[in-house]
């Protein structure tokens, strides 16, 4: 049950191409956003889809095999966990985010 503590699988179609870029110790980091989209009916009988954008971190081969894979408007499954991150802006305002730490990834389109 440990693996499932905090797991998330989403799928969903890829906003941009992947950024990979090299850090100074060598390591490969790739960022990458993908939008789900949930279909349901309202009150009135109308089809409504609601979007939500993930941020998506990967590091070392899988940053590089998404970076060499997938491209802006592919539908992609992705598993990985969910982690939150601060940082201070270019104006010094704290700021936080939430991203899907991508441990392994499938190509479905």
């Amino acid at each position: 049950m440990n693996g499932i503590r905090n797991s998330v699988t989403l799928i969903g179609n890829l906003g941009k191409d992947p950024e990979l870029r090299q850090l100074p110790n060598g390591s490969w980091v790739a960022r990458l956003s993908l939008a789900t989209n949930e279909i349901y009916k309202n009150q009135k009988g109308d089809k409504i889809t609601e979007t939500q954008w993930h941020n998506l971190v990967a590091w070392g081969k899988t940053a590089e095999l998404m970076n060499n894979l997938l491209k802006k408007g592919k539908e992609v499954a992705v598993r990985g966990k969910l982690t939150y991150r601060n940082y201070q802006d270019k104006d010094g305002v704290q700021r936080s985010v939430s991203e899907i730490l991508v441990n392994e990834f499938t190509l479905l389109s």
